[in-house]
């Protein structure tokens, strides 16, 4: 069953999110295997995520590639909210 975490990390900015994005993109991991949705929100300045992942082996493999990228930006990580995905309704 897939997996939906939601992320609010202390410091994540705009231009933070940003930078990470880039990083990633040039670690070739800005589409990462398993991820099937991304969502990034703003409000009051900090940027929240919500991700869908088709497992938690998918998510936890791509950990090792994110994670070093938030500390080196400054981003204070937070525990997520995981659930499970019952179901994704588009329009």
């Amino acid at each position: 069953m897939p997996l939906a975490f939601y992320f609010t990390n202390d410091g994540f900015t705009p231009e933070k999110y940003a930078q990470a994005n880039s990083k990633l993109d040039a670690a070739g991991v800005s589409a990462p295997k398993g991820r099937t949705l991304h969502i990034a929100t703003e409000s009051e300045g900090a940027i929240q995520v919500f991700d869908v992942w088709e497992s938690q082996a998918d998510f936890d493999a791509f950990g090792p590639v994110l994670m070093p990228i938030l500390n080196e930006l400054g981003v204070g990580l937070n525990p997520p909210i995981v659930a499970e995905v019952r179901n994704i309704i588009q329009g």
